[in-house]
């Protein structure tokens, strides 16, 4: 893998990760780009003890270009675009509109000043993850290769984010499909250095403490013993509908051995991932004739606390319950957390073998 650095016009920085060792980049962005205004804030509630973000600015975000106006393509004569090359095979760079920036000012305080809700500047960093150039491509159907090299790519974001001023955990993911709310159709992810431990990373946290160490191993046993809810199974990872699963597509990817995150998976264990991962993506394309809408993110440990608790995984859901409807959070789900799925684990993880 070559790794290049360079810079957008306005500052940003854009790495390029390549194949060919032997790939130039020395294209420029020639945009006439005013600087980036970020304004986060984070608030913390008071009864609940989670941290919100406010990021206003987010308003005026690209929303739904048409594909020849893309701004994840490659730039064309007369068309720039993020991307400032001709092609590229994995590139990462800064949002334009983050929802955490190094670059927001102030200083810890509360709101109003009464002393009851603390807030603090949103400082962290958001990222923008190209897996392909193919403006009509997908992640099922890249090849391993590169999805190889799109784990390469996050484990080295993720160690570079662990050094960034700020940030406490590091959550990369895909979103996919408009119902979900995706404004970009090209294939994509993002990467979130939160200024905070996520409230369900620290809720699952709370639990490894109650249980005297991480659960997912628990659990990854019981699950290959029982058979059930496995979807796909390799050397060294292991693909199933969670037991208590939420959503009515629900998979959950879990390696074998106990890791703190991306970058400490071994090469073989990286490649496993990308021939298991692919067979779930293809299986639930397949589960309803029609490409599946998911949110697809990395559980990772926090980075300065409670590594030895964590566990790495991929969990994978979807909010299509047929191939014409929806699932949507309603009033138990939005209003009190508690989920109502309309389909078992077990049903759930049938149906995807059989899509197989």
């Amino acid at each position: 893998m070559k790794r290049t650095v360079r810079h957008l016009a306005d500052g940003r920085e854009i790495i390029y990760f390549d194949h060919n060792a032997d790939h130039p980049r020395r294209a420029e962005d020639t945009r006439d780009l005013p600087p980036v205004a970020a304004s986060s804030e984070i608030r913390r509630d008071p009864l609940t003890g989670e941290w919100v973000a406010m990021a206003a600015h987010r308003q005026t975000r690209t929303y739904k270009p048409p594909a020849d106006l893309c701004p994840l393509c490659p730039t064309r004569p007369g068309k720039p675009s993020e991307i400032p090359e001709p092609d590229y095979d994995v590139v990462v760079f800064e949002n334009r509109f983050p929802s955490f920036s190094q670059n927001v000012s102030g200083e810890p305080s509360t709101v109003d000043g009464l002393g009851l809700v603390p807030t603090a500047p949103g400082r962290g960093r958001c990222e923008v993850v190209c897996f392909t150039s193919d403006h009509d491509g997908a992640f099922a159907r890249l090849s391993p290769e590169q999805v190889r090299l799109v784990v390469d790519a996050w484990a080295d974001r993720t160690t570079a984010l662990a050094q960034t001023p700020g940030v406490e955990q590091i959550f990369p993911f895909e979103n996919r499909g408009e119902e979900i709310g995706v404004t970009l159709s090209h294939p994509h992810g993002q990467i979130y250095g939160y200024p905070f431990v996520t409230p369900k990373t620290e809720r699952m946290l709370a639990v490894a403490r109650e249980h005297g160490g991480s659960v997912l191993g628990d659990v990854l046993a019981a699950e290959q013993k029982s058979g059930a809810r496995v979807i796909v199974t390799g050397e060294h990872w292991t693909a199933y509908v969670p037991p208590a699963a939420r959503w009515p597509v629900h998979v959950q990817v879990v390696p074998h051995r106990q890791v703190p995150d991306i970058p400490s998976l071994t090469a073989a264990e990286r490649d496993d991932f990308a021939r298991v991962y692919l067979d779930v993506l293809r299986r639930c394309d397949a589960l309803y004739d029609r490409p599946l809408p998911y949110i697809a993110g990395w559980h990772q440990a926090p980075v300065r606390r409670d590594r030895e608790l964590s566990w790495l995984h991929l969990e994978l859901f979807s909010v299509l319950r047929a191939k014409d409807k929806l699932k949507y959070l309603a009033g138990s789900e939005s209003g009190m957390a508690v989920w109502i799925n309309d389909a078992t684990p077990e049903q759930i993880a049938d149906r995807l073998r059989t899509a197989g």
